[in-house]
Order: structure tokens, then C-alpha cells, then sequence
């Protein structure tokens, strides 16, 4: 599809500014990548052959008496396991031998076990399960940025709990936006006693207490990612309100909007084609803040003990465990360091789109 030459322009702006743009590929890349965390990390293997039969363990479940065990499903970790498949067959694993929810009960220290890379390889490596000859396989099972208190990855938590905040705060900011953008084109467009009503209605609405109605809730239902993100959409939809009523406001009076109307053209239809693609280019700009503030909600939720249900892979119980356990300093840096990436990248590309779509530089 070729773009306008407004639209080229706008491109090229965006693009010149360097960090906003390689912000945005490195935040791609990343959200890519946590997208195909259970192939990167993982207690299955991706892979094995058994006798002869190719196995999928990550897809399927396999009876352990299959393997010689007896148990209903089969824990590929077991050293028993492992050495009977690797004697008759093979497995190629994922590059982290370890799910968002795998407790290593090998650890060389209590958790939360510090990095590998503070331990010597003796150290490391003596404790550690589906002990190998290859060093690929001694690796695999590294905790490389060390534990939680419970035993659990820290880097598969990090890459799991990225997915989940980065695809909450993309789904509540753009359902919420749809809903903020469409009320307020209505009060903008309209005006009168249809925007003094809607006006009033928005007050009232934004004074609930948001956190409050969630401390209630969790004492008769056990939140999930499904209901935290209807129960935010019901209060985030009017953070662009009032800019899209603005915009609609000043420009319903625009000379092409009134020959729209003088010629015929239905009111849902100036909206729609004549009115929205230049009041949406202002709610663009603000969407990756309100992608940063969507995953600092979440985030705050964990922390707090009203989002996720437990032992689901969460920013905000990596924030609280790192509060808990001072003593194990890996915790709170690699939180810090993810979420400052995180929120760094989203707010670069929300300055060069702001730049980028600024009717002031793109007519110069």
C-alpha cells in the first residue's frame, strides 16, 4: 500500500529520530522474542527420539511407564528419564532447561541460588540434574541469573512475565483507546446536552476507586489476566476522552465537515471518513505512555498481591520477592533492569512519534 506524502513525511521523521526508531525495533524484538518463550525456555524437550519414535514432549504428554517408570506423566528432568532416552535415542532441548513454573530441587546453595556466574563451574555444575558429558547440557541447566525464593529460573520468569505485562498493556491500551476515542468523538461531534451529560457521567465514573473495587472482588473471586484486563478497560477507556472531544470539538466546524453535511453525508460517515483520521494522529501519540502505564498497573497489582493468580509469571511478584530478600541483590537488579528497558524503550517511542506526527515539523 503507498503511503500519502503526508504520511511519507511523518515516516521519515520518525525514522530520523534515531533513538525513538531503534527503540521501537529493539521493543519488537523483544516482545518477539518473549512470544516464543516456551521455546526458549522450558522443562521439555523440544524433540526426542525414543527406539526409533520421534517423540514431541512439548506439544504431548508421554506416560513415564513408557520409559520404564510409573508414574502418569513424564518428568523429562529425572536423570532416570533422561538417561534412559539419551541410551536409546536423543533429545534436543530448548537453550533454558527450565519453565516459568520449574523448581530446581538440585540447587548448590538455598534458594534463591545466586547466578551461576558467581559460582565456580565444580560448584555449578556438581548439583545440577541430566548431568552429561556435553557442556551444552551442563549450561542448559544453569540458573545463569540465579532463583527466586522458590527455586524457580529467574530468567525464565523474566522472559515469561515480559510476555504476559507486554500483551496486557497492548490489549487494555488498545481496547481501551477504541472506547475512549469513540465516546469521545460522540461528545465532540455532537456538543450540547449530549456532551454536558457525558461529561458529568466521566466525573463520576473516574472518581470509583479502582484499586478498592479490586481489594473487594479478590475476596470472593481469585483474579485472572482475563478479568484484570475487563475490569481496567472499564476504567482506562477515558484517558483520551477529552483530547479526542477536543479535537472534534474544534473541528466540526471545519468548512469541509459543514459542504459534507450541506451534500448529504450522514453524521456517522463525517465522523468516520472526514474527522477521526485527524483527530486520531493526537490519541497516537500517547498510546505508548499508555502502553508504559498499563504495564505499571499490572505490575503494581502483582506487587501488591491483587493481580495474577499465584506462581503466574509476574513483574510484580519478582518486585516483591526482590523486596523480601534483600540479601539476594540478583532479584532486585534483574527486575530493575528489565522494567527500566522496558518502560525506557516505550517512552523513546513515544517522544518520536509525538515528533514525528507534529503538524509544526511536518509542514516545515
Amino acid at each position: 500500500m503507498k503511503l500519502s506524502p503526508l504520511n511519507q513525511r511523518r515516516l521519515a521523521l520518525f525514522r530520523k529520530n534515531a533513538r525513538g526508531f531503534w527503540s521501537l525495533w529493539i521493543f519488537i524484538g523483544l516482545f518477539g522474542l518473549s512470544l516464543f518463550a516456551p521455546l526458549i525456555a522450558n522443562d521439555r524437550p523440544l524433540v526426542a527420539s525414543y527406539k526409533g519414535e520421534i517423540l514431541w514432549p512439548l506439544w504431548n504428554e508421554y506416560d513415564e511407564r513408557k520409559f520404564g517408570g510409573f508414574l502418569a506423566n513424564t518428568n523429562f528432568r529425572d536423570p532416570t528419564n533422561a538417561d534412559e532416552i539419551n541410551a536409546n535415542g536423543w533429545m534436543i532441548w530448548p537453550l533454558i532447561h527450565y519453565s516459568f513454573n520449574t523448581v530446581n530441587y538440585e540447587l548448590p546453595t538455598p534458594a534463591p541460588s545466586r547466578p551461576a556466574y558467581l559460582m565456580t563451574r565444580d560448584e555449578a555444575c556438581a548439583k545440577y540434574p541430566l548431568k552429561a558429558q556435553d557442556e551444552a547440557c551442563i549450561a542448559g541447566n544453569m540458573n545463569w541469573l540465579g532463583t527466586d525464593d522458590q527455586g524457580r529460573d529467574l530468567i525464565a520468569r523474566l522472559l515469561y512475565g515480559f510476555r504476559i505485562s507486554v500483551a496486557f498493556g497492548l490489549i487494555l491500551t488498545v481496547v481501551s483507546s477504541v472506547i475512549g476515542i469513540a465516546a469521545g468523538a460522540v461528545q465532540g461531534y455532537f456538543g450540547g446536552w449530549t456532551d454536558l451529560l457525558m461529561q458529568r457521567f466521566i466525573d463520576i465514573w473516574q472518581s470509583v476507586p479502582t484499586l478498592y473495587l479490586l481489594i473487594i472482588l479478590s475476596a470472593f473471586i481469585q483474579p485472572n489476566f482475563w478479568l484484570l484486563l475487563f475490569i481496567l478497560t472499564l476504567f482506562s477507556w477515558t484517558h483520551l476522552v477529552h483530547l479526542i472531544r477536543a479535537e472534534f470539538l474544534r473541528a466540526r466546524n471545519f468548512e469541509y465537515v459543514r459542504a459534507a453535511k450541506a451534500l448529504g453525508l450522514g453524521d456517522a460517515k463525517i465522523m468516520y471518513r472526514h474527522v477521526l483520521p485527524n483527530a486520531v494522529v493526537s490519541a497516537v501519540t500517547f498510546m505508548p505512555f499508555i502502553v508504559a502505564g498499563s504495564v505499571t498497573v499490572l505490575t503494581a497489582l502483582d506487587y501488591l498481591g491483587f493481580g495474577l493468580p499465584p506462581g503466574s509469571p509476574s513483574l510484580g511478584e519478582l518486585v516483591s520477592q526482590a523486596k523480601n530478600n534483600l540479601q539476594a541483590p540478583w532479584l532486585g537488579l534483574s527486575i530493575f533492569f528489565l522494567s527500566s528497558l522496558m518502560l525506557t524503550l516505550l517512552i523513546f517511542i513515544g517522544e518520536a512519534a509525538r515528533d514525528a506526527l507534529d503538524p509544526r515539523k511536518t509542514f516545515t
